[in-house]
């Protein structure tokens, strides 16, 4: 079968890389299904999904899509025929610590389980697939640790790779008296694997074996960030040569230069997600980089809002140019659909999704007056309509 780019070269007379950028913007324009991750309890029962249309921004209704306990956070698989979900608990299926669940997506935005694996960890809080599909890594909250596993050809969780866990602290009494990996990243080659501790107040540095998925400690082992401010996640630049590191005690993001290919993290800059003016109590959550590379948004919680900074590629600087409100109470992940044009938030506490406006020529938020109900959502993840 002839690939639609090279039909639309001979048909029309175009270039490869118009082409190219053709097909792109015809799947952006496509109708999406948006899962959600939730804390399980009264009100949910699992995971979540609603179809949006990134023409017009407007959504369906929220629906169960499969039950699973407190599928925190999820990941699609680059075939977009499977999801992945943590299972945020303290026990799973009689053992200690979480779990890990994958399912086969169907049509109707319907989950089927195919099997799940332990964690190792209390809390797991994050998952990461590797641009191949062949391996999957979790971060352990409440453990301190990173567990990874193979993938099966049909999807299913093999066997593990890997089983690391952190050693160390911070100087925050309550909250570092030992680790707390909160997130993990694969670089753009899926060779390195960048975990922030919370506890540590270091991002972990390893490298990362796709053909088993093997994770060893890289050279330099870590990157660290000021004492106290307990990095949570992090986002990388479309370009790969910088790191933005958000930390939820500081309410921070920590610019780094990266060179993928010692995986040595060099800090640039340190900007407050908070203006100056604040009181309160408040904490981050979620970062994301803006596929066209020149901004920057991340989550308050607390405030309530999410704070945009266009970014200055050649030095990593960040600049703030707005701060919206999120329309309710503690968000936690957004996320940005694939045309670049909309922007979720999921707020936890509201048991709401907001739909804003993205301006990518400003990289500014418009409300849009829209959401959607689903209860105690906690991630949001685009995924093709089937």
């Amino acid at each position: 079968m002839i690939p639609f780019s090279r039909f639309l070269r001979f048909i029309l007379g175009v270039t490869t890389a118009a082409a190219v950028s053709f097909v792109s913007a015809l799947a952006a324009a496509q109708p999406v299904t948006v899962y959600v991750g939730t804390y399980t309890g009264k009100e949910s029962k699992g995971i979540y999904a609603f179809e949006f249309d990134p023409v017009t921004g407007k959504s369906g209704p929220a629906r169960l899509a499969a039950e699973t306990e407190s599928p925190s956070f999820l990941a699609l698989h680059p075939n977009g025929d499977h999801l992945y979900a943590v299972n945020e608990t303290s026990e799973f299926n009689g053992e200690k610590g979480g779990g890990l669940s994958a399912f086969k997506i169907g049509k109707n935005h319907e989950l089927t389980a195919l099997n799940s694996r332990p964690t190792k960890g209390g809390g797991p809080c994050h998952l990461f697939v590797d641009r191949q599909g062949g391996g999957i890594l979790v971060a352990n909250y409440g453990g301190g640790s990173v567990i990874s596993y193979q993938l099966e050809t049909d999807g299913r969780l093999g066997e593990q790779g890997s089983f690391i866990q952190h050693q160390g602290s911070s100087v925050n009494a309550q909250r570092q008296k030992g680790p707390h990996a909160h997130g993990v990243y694969l670089d753009h080659a899926s060779r390195l694997a960048l975990v922030p501790d919370l506890g540590m107040d270091k991002v972990l540095i390893y490298e990362f074996d796709d053909t088993n998925a093997k994770l060893k400690p890289a050279n330099p082992p870590f990157a660290t960030v000021k004492p106290g401010s307990g990095p949570r996640h992090l986002a990388i630049h479309p370009n790969g040569k910088l790191v933005f590191v958000l930390s939820e005690m500081s309410s921070t993001i920590t610019t780094f230069a990266f060179d993928s290919k010692t995986g040595t993290m060099k800090e640039r800059t340190t900007v407050s997600t908070l203006p100056e003016s604040f009181e309160g109590n408040s904490s981050t959550a979620e970062i994301f980089v803006h596929p066209n590379g020149r901004f920057v948004y991340a989550s308050n919680r607390g405030d309530d809002s999410i704070a945009v900074f266009s970014i200055d590629e050649d030095t990593g600087t960040l600049t703030s140019i707005q701060r919206q409100p999120t329309g309710g109470k503690t968000p936690r992940n957004f996320n940005i659909d694939p045309s670049g044009n909309w922007l979720l938030a999921a707020n936890q506490e509201s048991g709401t999704i907001s739909i804003f406006k993205i301006d990518p020529q400003s990289g500014k938020l418009t409300m849009t007056g829209q959401s959607i109900n689903v209860p105690t959502p906690v991630c949001l993840v685009f995924s093709p309509a089937k």
